[in-house]
């Protein structure tokens, strides 16, 4: 494995650090559609951003737990994925920031937020007011936190004990989406010529 300094990984954490700017915004902003939906819709929503944000945190650990070396076996037998799998290990650092620090972490804000939104919904259809509705908002965003704390640590125990095989799912998951992403872009392609 390649040893890396932090000044040739700075433009790296520098575009993170850029990336993670636009996309908390955007996701953050998704928080206020919560407000415009039942509560248990918004329950549902909030309970999909826990399980993406660990299976995410669950990818990033396993990346940096991962070794090659199964991975060329599986390539020589050529087992779709198993090339990007290679990829991904020798770019742990960076698949882990991604994976964990990005998508992850802004998952976990990002649930925390969308719990308080549920639970004032919930708030307002129960009709609670006072104290009662202060304790129910706090049971629900410490239960969601609880939630996703939980998540993550199920995830990261799996991910250090087996992280051969969720390299290989995330491997093959993005090369399928790239598979289905040429036949678009060509679809594309052939409309614009078709237009001129």
């Amino acid at each position: 494995m390649k040893r890396t300094t932090i000044k040739s990984a700075l433009p790296f954490i520098l575009s993170v650090a850029a990336l993670s700017f636009p996309l908390s915004g955007v996701f953050d902003t998704a928080t206020i559609f919560l407000d415009q939906i039942p509560w248990y819709v918004g329950a549902l929503v909030v309970f999909i951003i826990v399980i993406v944000g660990a299976l995410f945190d669950m990818v990033g650990v396993a990346a940096a737990a991962a070794r090659e070396t199964p991975f060329h076996a599986m390539a020589s037998k050529r087992v779709f994925g198993a090339r990007r799998a290679i990829v991904i290990v020798r770019n742990a650092e960076k698949v882990s920031s991604l994976a964990s620090d990005v998508v992850g972490d802004i998952a976990g804000v990002l649930s925390g937020a969308g719990a308080l939104a549920v639970a004032v919904q919930l708030q307002r259809a129960m009709g609670t007011s006072g104290w009662r509705g202060e304790v129910l908002i706090i049971l629900l965003t410490a239960l969601v936190t609880s939630l996703t704390v939980g998540a993550k640590a199920i995830g990261k125990t799996i991910a250090i004990h087996s992280p051969t095989p969720i390299v290989l799912f995330a491997a093959k998951t993005f090369d399928t989406l790239l598979l289905w992403r040429k036949p678009m872009e060509a679809l594309a392609a052939k409309k614009r010529k078709a237009s001129r």
